[in-house]
């Protein structure tokens, strides 16, 4: 946002999404516009926004089929809302839909639309399968064909080799690795042991639980195909049973400590947040749960330098110059859990001195943050990590915890692949 004192405040009214599921298990399915129109229904119904007219609509998705060319335009006109509402598709890999929501409201900050919805969606299910680029060449030679015969004749080249598909992996192109295998060694260089990352895991299934238990997520997530939670939460699970999973990411070396129990599990879901002026929300008797008041966006050098999923780290230290904050200037913390290795690394950095100094440029460490603030109403492990969905989830629940506490701040971090990072803070609405 803007910061001279000028600028429009960007209220978040309010976050919806459908409950996010395991991949090829209950969304198995359904399209990404499916689920991404479902959350727009949703937020139409729950503020009541049939044929009403936003000002704009950013959503997004990474893994994304070439008939998703135009997701969010097409999702929009599915739900509900005005057809004069536009749509603009976005993607910065796992920070895609907090990504947006700066974008939507960075145009409130000036002035330019007075309302949004921002959003995410992906379906690991339904993934856009590739053929050869060899097949696809004689395709397309058939179809360049004047007459039939040159038309039938590239066909006759056609190999069982020509028909291996290809399909969406999360392998780095720069570096040739996975995000599990970059964040095995971001964890040896930290020292991050399998006990810590088992810790973590366990708590954000136990707080993940609670949440749903005390009715937390009621007003944020809606049903859909026939669940109603979240289908990754493991109610049942112990240290003991997470402790005996095998490492997956490193089975060779003896030294892996990331299973599939302390990492994100692969992830089907839609989320979206709307936003607005302080003025757009008074005039629709809406209530304001929170102010976006900051954000930044960090890249590092992941190939030779930094940790792939470690940009966050240089994020935030930069937005807190920005705002004028220490890190212990937050009520809670939402930092996304692509790996227990990776956040647990994310405050491990902060917390030395050394990194602080000679990565970060500052004189001293960031210090450790409250443990009890972080992720208190469960994190992705637990959750789940529909890649351009969870910025929205994170930003919702944020929301809601701000507005039911009733003051203070809240800081967002997100790793995304390519070596990014997005970070956002949120402050409570004054309550009237």
């Amino acid at each position: 946002m803007l910061h001279d004192g000028r600028s429009i405040r960007v209220a978040v009214v309010g976050g919806i999404r459908i409950p996010f599921s395991r991949a090829h298990s209950v969304y198995r399915d359904c399209s990404n516009q499916d689920m991404m129109t479902a959350v727009l229904r949703g937020m139409v119904q729950k503020y009541d926004l049939k044929g009403q007219t936003l000002g704009d609509v950013a959503l997004g998705a990474v893994i994304k089929h070439s008939r998703d060319w135009n997701l969010a335009r097409e999702s929009v006109m599915g739900c509900g809302l005005s057809l004069r509402t536009p749509g603009v598709d976005m993607q910065r890999a796992c920070g895609t839909s907090i990504e947006a929501a700066i974008d939507i409201g960075n145009k409130i900050a000036l002035g330019q639309i007075e309302s949004g919805i921002a959003g995410g969606t992906d379906s690991v299910s339904d993934p856009p399968i590739v053929f050869p680029d060899s097949f696809a060449s004689i395709a397309m030679r058939s179809y360049r064909g004047q007459n039939i015969l040159e038309k039938i004749s590239p066909w006759l080249r056609l190999q069982p080799k020509h028909l291996k598909p290809t399909y969406p992996g999360v392998v780095e192109p720069r570096t040739g690795l996975s995000m599990g295998e970059s964040t095995e060694i971001t964890a040896r260089e930290f020292e991050v042991s399998r006990e810590h990352q088992d810790q973590l895991a366990l708590a954000s299934h136990m707080k993940a639980a609670a949440a749903y238990d005390a009715g937390f997520y009621d007003d944020l997530v809606i049903p859909y195909k026939g669940a109603e939670e979240d289908n990754n939460i493991r109610r049942d699970t112990t240290y003991q049973k997470l402790a005996a999973l095998k490492p997956v990411f490193d089975r060779k070396s003896g030294e892996g400590t990331m299973t599939a129990g302390n990492s994100t599990p692969l992830t089907d879901g839609a989320a979206a947040v709307l936003l607005a002026s302080d003025e757009w929300a008074r005039v629709k008797n809406l209530p304001v749960l929170a102010y976006l008041t900051y954000c930044k966006v960090a890249a590092v050098n992941f190939v030779d330098v930094d940790g792939l999923l470690m940009a966050p780290v240089f994020a935030v230290s930069e937005m807190l110059r920005d705002a004028n904050l220490t890190s212990q200037d937050f009520d809670y913390y939402e930092i996304h859990e692509a790996f227990a290795a990776q956040t647990i690394s994310t405050l491990k950095a902060w917390q030395s001195e050394q990194f602080c100094r000679e990565r970060l440029g500052r004189n001293t460490a960031m210090g450790p943050i409250d443990l009890a603030r972080v992720n208190v109403k469960g994190g992705s492990i637990a959750i789940g990590h529909p890649f351009a969905a969870t910025g929205a989830r994170i930003i919702g629940t944020m929301a809601k915890l701000l507005s039911e506490k009733g003051s203070g701040r809240g800081l967002i971090s997100v790793c995304t692949a390519g070596g990014m990072g997005v970070t956002a803070i949120l402050e409570a609405a004054p309550k009237n």
